[in-house]
């Protein structure tokens, strides 16, 4: 017995340090600048950078710069096409069981968590269809020069799939889609859209595995 409990405090020990040292990398790859030289313009394409304290994602408008996300997104894709309506879509990447089965933060279980940080090769879109959200703590505006706005809208359209699996959200005005990449502690929602911001030229963190290493960026 003796052991046993020395064994689960050693395993306790060295997961704490893991978990430890991800946190101090997490942090200072989030405060490492790439695209340092980068300088906003006054007048752009708004793009809002939305976080729920753990997830974020881009809300982008539907037309702009020549980029049409309509087709790609179609009504039928809704439970109510009616909400296709909207102007602006909010996207974001994720494990697809973490994403499909935890609608809401009281839904995760803690067996979800870490399958999705050792990795799944499956992984999807979550897309809504919305009106431009307030600006906000968690909402934090950037404009985009249409260059860097159809970079970052490439991006975005090189994560989806071809057209394949896809099923309605959570709601009336949402849907998943079967994206690229595989997901796991170092690729992660953060991490992703870090990755199209970096993509676009935007001066963001050089890996943002948390959300606030995205929103560290961006005044409120």
């Amino acid at each position: 017995m003796r052991q046993l409990r020395l064994s689960v405090g050693i395993g306790l020990f060295l997961l704490l340090l893991v978990l430890g040292a991800y946190g101090v990398a997490g942090v200072v790859g989030g405060l490492i600048p790439s695209n340092a030289g980068s300088v906003r313009p006054a007048q752009g394409i708004p793009v809002i950078i939305e976080s729920n304290g753990v997830h974020t994602g881009l809300v982008l408008p539907k037309v702009a710069a020549g980029v049409d996300w309509r087709n790609l997104l179609p009504a039928g894709d809704l439970a109510d096409p009616r909400y296709a309506a909207y102007d602006h879509v909010a996207i974001g990447w994720g494990d697809r069981k973490f994403y499909v089965e935890t609608p809401t933060w009281a839904d995760v279980r803690p067996m979800t968590m870490l399958w999705a940080a050792l990795g799944s090769g499956q992984t999807v879109l979550h897309v809504e269809h919305i009106a431009m959200p307030k600006p906000g703590p968690d909402a934090r505006v950037i404009l985009l020069r249409p260059g860097e706005y159809r970079r970052l809208a490439a991006f975005i359209r090189a994560s989806f799939a071809p057209r394949g699996w896809h099923r309605t959200g959570y709601g009336m005005d949402d849907a998943f889609y079967a994206a690229t990449g595989r997901y796991d502690a170092i690729h992660t929602c953060n991490a992703w859209t870090g990755d199209g911001l970096r993509a676009a030229g935007v001066r963001v963190g050089a890996w943002t595995p948390f959300s606030a290493t995205v929103l560290h960026w961006f005044a409120a």
